[in-house]
């Protein structure tokens, strides 16, 4: 598929799209359809076949709109000029009259979004198309959780059908592709990423372009490792392990958009001259993986993934490889011993995966919401994404927003908003009038944040200077009744048991703090515990061999750092 074939297909769904008065999109993401939205979907489709209206309403499932406190969602879209054409719905039978509504070049819409629609509200909800929205489960979109966030990686979570690539293309898909391949070469697609100052998003925040560079500029050795068939070349992963408690930033956009995720790789791809690429994801995500695998055949089917993509000569591929559920996973080293077929453990660094990864080969590794961002900045430019967010954390960012917040859900927010914006305006505050007491990013690696500092900026620097980290992306709203003790106790059993063991500091040294944590929380422990617990801390994030173990302190010096007193008050003196 060339740039011309291209447009033809966006326009050609654009106008099919156009057609329908009413679109009735339904969240199909995890979240969801685990409180039945399938039921839903297949009610409203029901409805729609009984009163006739299959020219006039298009119900169409779609991944997470973010706002997972009020699911299972539906949005009506309307068009107020083609609404107009047709007839209200009320109570009309099986053989009303299909009426075929003119397509408009532009019109005004309406727009009302339904909370935690069941099945027997569907007829009710097709009823009220044309006419009045239904009050008992309209939910206000002009709120600050809507209204606060910029969506780039969410752009079209919530719009488009991810099983249908024509959707997606409608939107605007893979044609900051075509434009990488047919008008930059492969060193201005590189430097494109490292003007707009994207930084990875998987947690460290390393430069995105200058990774890509060094991955570059790589020689390709004379010979793979054993263990790889084909001839040597530069491979990319795509990580979406993605393993902390309370986060599902990535898996909701695998789920909701998958195609973006895909073409983000292809470009990325073709800037560092890789042929083959592995989408590392869990296991534990299903949907992610059907809606990623039939992703992947349509973009081989059009030509845009394969061989020749787009008319050129540029070839290459994605196969998936799913994880066991493994957290050390989520280190690079691990991972890509995972995906040779060895056991997920890290090995130490230098070499790392830009110069020597997978099979020895230059590797360059990503995380989903990283791939997710490239595509729009190879359309847009980097100065539009060099002008969000803060100096040195351009962008925006998404969270898994969950905890003691009414607003739980997915949200993708400027680099630079506070804390206090996100948890009391777009999170919506504390329920039950409860004080906020503390807020966790970061996960297992990450720490927790006082109320004193609610007002801090969101990037990189603020909260490495907070002693946390932005991490992936999950963020835990805590209320005055939880007991931070047992909350490090928390993260200490879950890194425990998710040390692969290969180092004494992690795998010993995880388990004794653990020990000391519990007896701590248990009133049984003395100062010299509380001491030997930070000098712990200490040794293991300084001589742990990967990242797990060097991060597995943070929790407990954070809580420390900003909650010594409840610590303090439940030794033995």
């Amino acid at each position: 598929m060339n740039t011309e074939e291209l447009h033809k297909v966006a326009e050609t769904e654009r106008q099919s799209q156009a057609r329908f008065a009413h679109h009735v999109h339904v969240c199909m993401g995890t979240g969801c359809a685990a409180l039945s939205s399938a039921q839903v979907e297949d009610v409203l489709r029901h409805e729609v076949n009984q009163r006739g209206l299959q020219h006039s309403c298009l119900v169409k499932p779609v991944g997470c709109p973010g706002l997972c406190a009020i699911a299972p969602l539906v949005k009506v879209e309307t068009s107020l000029a083609l609404a107009s054409l047709v007839a209200p719905v009320t109570t009309a039978p099986a053989q009303a009259a299909q009426t075929t509504v003119p397509s408009p070049t532009s019109s005004p819409t309406s727009s009302v979004i339904y909370q935690k629609v069941t099945a027997q509200d569907a007829p009710a909800i097709i009823a009220s198309l044309g006419g009045q929205p239904l009050e008992r489960l309209a939910y206000a979109t002009d709120t600050p959780f809507f209204k606060r966030q910029i969506k780039i990686v969410l752009g079209n979570c919530g719009e488009i059908d991810p099983e249908r690539i024509e959707d997606y293309i409608a939107h605007g898909g893979y044609s900051a592709l075509l434009k990488a391949l047919s008008e930059m070469t492969p060193q201005q697609v590189i430097e494109t990423i490292s003007r707009s100052g994207l930084r990875g998003r998987g947690g460290a925040g390393f430069p995105t372009g200058l990774k890509w560079a060094t991955v570059a500029k790589s020689p390709v050795p004379k010979q793979a490792l054993p263990g790889w068939p084909g001839s040597p070349t530069k491979f990319l992963i795509c990580n979406g392990d993605e393993g902390d408690p309370g986060a599902f930033m990535d898996r909701s956009v695998m789920e909701g958009d998958p195609h973006r995720v895909l073409e983000g790789m292809i470009i990325a791809a073709y800037g560092i001259g890789a042929s083959q690429a592995y989408l590392y994801v869990r296991a534990e995500y299903p949907l992610a993986v059907k809606r990623l695998k039939t992703a992947i055949r349509q973009t081989e089917r059009a030509g845009l993934l394969g061989k020749n993509i787009g008319g050129t000569s540029f070839n290459f591929d994605i196969d998936i490889r799913l994880g066991a559920g493994a957290f050390v996973c989520g280190e690079e080293t691990a991972l890509m011993a995972s995906i040779e077929g060895n056991r997920g453990t890290p090995h130490p660094r230098p070499p790392y995966p830009a110069e020597a990864g997978l099979w020895g080969c230059p590797t360059l590794i990503n995380n989903v919401e990283t791939f997710a961002n490239v595509a729009p900045i190879i359309k847009n430019g980097a100065d539009w994404f060099a002008s969000i967010g803060t100096a040195k954390s351009k962008g925006t960012k998404v969270f898994a927003l969950v905890g003691q917040v009414n607003n739980t859900g997915l949200i993708e927010v400027p680099m630079g908003i506070t804390l206090r914006e996100i948890v009391c305006d777009i999170g919506g505050g504390i329920p039950g009038g409860k004080r906020f007491k503390a807020v966790q990013t970061g996960g297992p690696s990450g720490g927790c944040i006082p109320e004193a500092l609610l007002d801090m900026s969101v990037d990189y620097e603020s909260l490495q200077q907070a002693g946390t980290i932005m991490g992936s992306g999950g963020m835990i709203v805590m209320d005055e009744t939880t007991d931070m003790v047992e909350f490090a106790r928390f993260y200490m059993e879950f890194c425990m048991d998710e040390s692969c063991g290969k180092c004494v500091p992690c795998r010993v040294g995880t388990t004794q703090m653990h020990r000391l944590l519990t007896k701590i929380a248990g009133g049984q422990a003395t100062p010299a515990d509380l001491a030997k617990l930070e000098g712990l801390c200490d040794l293991v994030k300084n001589t742990s061999l990967c990242g797990l173990g060097q991060t597995a302190p943070n929790p407990v010096l954070s809580t420390l750092r900003y909650f010594r007193s409840e610590y303090e008050d439940k030794l033995r003196t």
